[in-house]
């Protein structure tokens, strides 16, 4: 089987996952690295490579803070496998059939990690499970922390239309477009783009649905545990992350955008989190008037989001408490009202075996890319079973805008008459 992949860019290589189902490329550069003058930039345009470029193995991610040190989250999902940080990071991963007819619809992931860290090649994360149900799976990597939502009036006059920041969301916009470009060439139809994200993933996605940038590059979105976050609900002004960036130059006695740009990636990314100050999403997607321009919730409800099918839902000991589930709830309302749609409410409560963190946050996850056993849990047969109840709605609703398919339970879309949603537990 010819594993080499022609690209705009250039040539690349992949390989076959063990059972030889899957074909699996890894770390595709999508952009050039954003290091040195393209700090604090959009993301531009990768050079064309000679030769064929080895795509076996997942690229570097962001710098962040080392995840597997966190307490409850790095025993769950992070070990010493994750790739290194670099700021050269804007990498993309893909996961399409070894055998497969015709143009293949395609999920792509955006990762979550409170736009502070995370990245497309976390264990919990896979395609092969896609894969085999005829999905072409995609998952980036994009900037986080100040790396990828620092703001500041100088770097203003450096764009035509006079903003700065969101460049975590732009990098996001930059893969979706290269995989529009490109995915033709894995076996894949780029008129059937599916966005999904879980917390900030999910953010981000709601984010693209609420851009004029994206209009018409996905045909439906799946937003799993950040739609309705209280936090979330107001979206930073342009002049409050102005003042988050001046904290990070006053920290680093870096006064000017030339001495930060010279700033070491590791002290810039100690100092992101050094001015939190404690907050939730110090670092963020905010409104600048082009990419954002007005609240999400906002435009929401005069129906300037994306008019595509809509899958929205959370976990039943998820942050925030029933303020998230109240939220998401209140997003499938609003979204009915103003014609939108359809959209498929869910809530995941299914309580994990192995300890009595329930169904916490990201808990979802194994179930959906059906990687549970990746995971140290001693799972049981239902677990399994809803892992693939899971993730055949999720395939199902990337093939056709709609969950439901042949074995599955009927899943109604929310309506006034029908606004329960579909549990899985």
């Amino acid at each position: 089987m010819d594993m080499t992949i022609q690209t705009k860019q250039g040539q690349i290589e992949g390989k076959l996952s063990q059972d030889g189902r899957t074909r699996l490329f890894l770390g595709i550069p999508y952009a050039e690295p954003p290091t040195g003058p393209l700090r604090f930039q959009r993301p531009q345009e990768k050079r064309s490579w000679p030769g064929v470029l080895p795509c076996q193995d997942f690229g570097p991610r962001c710098p962040q803070a080392d995840l597997a040190s966190m307490d409850f989250y790095g025993k769950e999902f992070y070990d010493d496998m994750v790739p290194p940080c670099s700021e050269d990071c804007l990498y993309l991963n893909i996961w399409a059939p070894a055998q497969s007819k015709g143009k293949l619809p395609v999920l792509f992931w955006i990762h979550g990690g409170a736009f502070m860290h995370g990245c497309g090649s976390e264990k919990e994360f896979d395609g092969e499970g896609f894969a085999q149900k005829g999905i072409i799976l995609v998952t980036i990597n994009y900037r986080v922390n100040a790396f990828g939502f620092f703001t500041h009036p100088d770097l203003e006059t450096e764009t035509p239309e006079g903003v700065s920041g969101n460049y975590g969301i732009l990098d996001q916009l930059f893969a979706l477009k290269w995989v529009r470009e490109n995915i033709h060439a894995f076996g894949g139809d780029p008129g059937r783009i599916t966005l999904f994200g879980q917390s900030a993933g999910c953010m981000s996605v709601e984010a693209l649905i609420s851009s004029p940038l994206s209009q018409g590059l996905a045909v439906g979105a799946i937003l799993q545990s950040g739609t309705g976050l209280p936090p979330r609900r107001s979206v930073p002004s342009r002049q409050q992350m102005w003042e988050t960036s001046q904290k990070l130059m006053a920290y680093l006695k870096a006064p000017s955008l030339a001495e930060l740009r010279q700033v070491p990636a590791q002290a810039l990314m100690e100092a992101a989190y050094a001015v939190q100050d404690g907050g939730p999403l110090c670092w963020r997607p905010h409104v600048d008037g082009w990419l954002l321009p007005s609240q999400p919730d906002d435009l929401a409800s005069r129906g300037a989001i994306h008019h595509i099918p809509y899958i929205i839902g959370c976990t039943g000991d998820d942050i925030g408490g029933g303020a998230l589930t109240e939220g998401t709830a209140a997003w499938c309302e609003t979204l009915q009202k103003q014609g939108l749609g359809p959209v498929y409410l869910y809530f995941f409560d299914r309580k994990l075996p192995g300890d009595e963190a329930g169904s916490f946050h990201s808990s979802e996850l194994w179930y959906v890319f059906e990687t549970l056993p990746r995971c140290w849990r001693p799972w049981e047969d239902w677990d399994y079973a809803l892992s693939h109840t899971m993730s055949s709605y999720w395939a199902n609703f990337a093939k056709q805008g709609d969950p439901n398919g042949s074995g599955l339970p009927r899943w109604e879309p929310y309506s006034e008459s029908s606004p329960s949603p579909m549990q899985f537990l």
